[in-house]
């Protein structure tokens, strides 16, 4: 019996999922898709799928690659739906089907418990810091029982704690096999692990940063798999970007330091220069992030020219001459001592490939790629990167594995990857054209279970009071719903601006909290925002950002209305935007309807999909943008909407507000 077969009789009304998976519904749109990912996998080939929330794509493609027999290796693009699919899924399916498969997690080092640096943490001078302290100590207790060693077992431990960096190695600090703790190193265990499994699942950030560095044991891994499934592949294209190209980071460079003085204490070196060198590298590294960061804005800035935009040509270089000098001292100290220790070996490589990185910024940009200057509230990151993913998937993995003659399958799947049937922008930005391309509708009844408001009386997006009009919109629907409202907005601005505004409209005696990105984890928030619809909790408005436009599943009436304040167009001024619009201008494009009104609709798409997560589920979608029926190009995004019920006047607003307070006559 062939794979299709198979994989029909698994998802048969009367079929081992039905018999196995309680929740566990036949759905013509799953099925379909399973049969095309199981037709692939048997012939090889590339199959771009976007199956619309609620058609079950996990079990669609997970069900043909455990009945296949064969290799897979899953990519996720976030450690949360990896965790799910190793630690749930997976599992669940494979007690279902019955198949005897061994599977493997395998993360980047910094997921990983490092032994060595936990041996060395209490020496840090962060760790003298109590909260610090405590932390470490639960870290302690935990790694003498852990297996794997994955910080995400210990839940309880922030995923911003200042003990992780301490206790996980990074490719600049390991010490490889001339490490202490080789025989007891987690990340070594893992990657035998995956090299053993028939099933690895990994995440997007390591199959790139593998494919470019070939560091954390994919590239081994890879040319042994039958098939690979990227989920969540929508954001193939940004991630990978990040992980082609080059980076120099203030935060490595601080790191660096920072292990050179912890170093330095331990071995009580009595080299004369070596306070001296410190406090060079130091002031180096302070000049740079000063001259970056002093009076630019935050994010990424252009760098077209020999300098990032806005800085002075002989600035620029006196900072980079000096940090050159200060890595150069610095590896000749370490040269004449390396002999003396593996870290101080480890230590001397670091500067060497440091000053590697610091030569490519000293030079003009590569023909073909994209530099730039990224400002964070912590750090300053000197990028050089490619402008997409296009040609390293080609040339380095989808056309190797058909020149070798095997069957290799490529699968590709997400809720979100295009704004028309054929999927272009996604496709042309992956290098894959030619793959068979299916699209598979949600199987929700949006028209039943959703309905969507465009305010006509809002000011324009421009308008300076139109982040205090959108708030007015949200505390009128979160007043009448007890909370259950996620705001989404297109600028970390217009969220504080939004939330400030909806705190002093709901003070601390009101029956709603406002919850803002930032002031928790993403997780903590989420959880909270949940917690709100229980009976006796205050009602929750989560207002978000970028970070929160996706991966929020909030499933029944906990989430009734989302908000979004603007239509999500790529910033202005980005360069990476800017470049792809210059290559699409040189190529007889229009950026604005080739580009930007795709990504816009890509987008919107992705944040609409909050609202409804099951069957069960009713919603309002409020999209505070008027030139979506004001402006031609709106009715192109609109078009890329679920078809809902459409709200045009206040009245209507506060009305379908009014009947999602009531219980549901038609069984939603």
């Amino acid at each position: 019996m062939g794979l299709q077969d198979l994989v029909a009789r698994a998802f048969d009304p009367d079929g081992a999922l039905a018999h196995c998976v309680d929740e566990f519904n036949p759905r013509s749109g799953q099925t379909v898709m399973a049969q095309a990912v199981a037709a692939t996998m048997e012939t090889g080939g590339v199959l771009v799928v976007e199956a619309g929330t609620g058609v079950g794509k996990t079990f669609a493609y997970l069900v043909p690659a455990l009945l296949s027999g064969e290799r897979t290796l899953l990519s996720t693009a976030t450690k949360t739906l990896q965790d799910q699919l190793f630690g749930r899924d997976i599992p669940r399916l494979v007690k279902a089907l019955g198949m005897p498969v061994r599977t493997a997690l395998l993360k980047g080092r910094s997921s990983y418990l490092c032994m060595h640096r936990l041996n060395e943490a209490r020496h840090d001078e962060l760790a003298h810091k109590v909260a610090v302290q405590r932390e470490l100590a639960r870290v302690e207790i935990w790694a003498q029982a852990t297996h794997a060693g994955d910080l995400a077992e210990l839940t309880q431990l922030d995923e911003r704690s200042p003990v992780i960096p301490l206790v996980t190695s990074t490719r600049d600090n390991c010490l490889g096999a001339r490490c202490p703790q080789i025989q007891n190193c987690h990340v070594n265990l893992a990657r035998r692990e995956a090299m053993a499994a028939d099933v690895v699942v990994i995440n997007h950030h390591l199959f790139f940063a593998d494919l470019n560095i070939r560091e954390s044991g994919v590239a081994e891994l890879l040319p042994t798999v039958h098939s690979v499934v990227f989920d969540e592949a929508h954001q193939l294209n940004e991630i990978g970007v990040q992980f082609l190209g080059r980076q120099l980071t203030t935060h490595q460079l601080d790191n660096f330091g920072r292990d050179l003085a912890q170093e330095g204490q331990k071995m009580l070196l009595a080299h004369a220069g070596w306070s001296d060198m410190l406090a060079e590298l130091a002031r180096s590294v302070m000049a740079v992030r000063t001259l970056c960061g002093g009076g630019q804005p935050s994010g990424r800035i252009a760098w077209q020219q020999e300098q990032p935009s806005g800085i002075a040509v002989q600035d620029w270089q006196n900072v980079v001459a000096a940090l050159h000098t200060a890595l150069q001292q610095t590896d000749v100290v370490l040269r004449s001592l390396e002999e003396l220790s593996s870290e101080l070996k480890g230590l001397h490589e670091r500067a060497s490939r440091l000053m590697a990185e610091l030569d490519i910024f000293s030079h003009a940009v590569q023909p073909g790629a994209i530099r730039w200057l990224e400002v964070g509230a912590t750090q300053v990151r000197l990028v050089q990167s490619p402008l997409d993913i296009a040609d390293a998937m080609r040339s380095r993995v989808i056309e190797p594995s058909s020149s070798a003659g095997s069957r290799s399958s490529w699968i590709f799947t997400s809720a979100t990857l295009g704004h028309d049937a054929t999927m272009a922008h996604f496709v042309e930005s992956c290098g894959l054209q030619g793959a068979q391309v299916l699209q598979v509708q949600s199987p929700f009844d949006y028209l039943a279970q959703a309905a969507l408001y465009i305010p006509s009386h809002m000011p324009k997006p421009s308008d300076a009071g139109h982040s205090a009009a959108v708030a007015q919109v949200v505390a009128q629907g979160a007043a009448v719903l007890g909370g259950r409202t996620l705001v989404l907005t297109t600028t970390l601005r217009a969220m504080r601006e939004i939330a400030a505004a909806l705190r002093e409209h709901f003070d601390t005696h009101s029956f709603v909290d406002v919850l803002l990105q930032g002031e928790s984890s993403k997780r903590e928030l989420t959880e909270r925002f949940i917690q709100g619809a229980v009976a006796g909790n205050n009602g929750c408005i989560l207002v978000g950002s970028a970070s929160f436009w996706e991966g929020i599943d909030v499933p029944g009436d906990a989430l009734q209305l989302v908000v979004v304040d603007k239509l999500p167009f790529s910033p202005p001024g980005d360069p990476v935007v800017e470049a792809r619009a210059r290559q699409l201008e040189a190529s007889g494009s229009n950026p604005f309807h080739h580009y930007h009104v795709p990504q816009a609709a890509i987008a919107l798409k992705q944040g609409a999909g909050r609202l409804i997560r099951r069957e069960t589920d009713r919603g309002i979608l409020v999209v505070c943008d008027v030139r979506l029926t004001q402006m031609g190009y709106g009715r192109r995004i609109l078009a890329a909407l679920p078809a809902m019920q459409r709200i045009t006047t206040q009245d209507q607003f506060a009305q379908a507000l009014s009947e999602l307070t009531r219980p549901s006559t038609t069984g939603r």
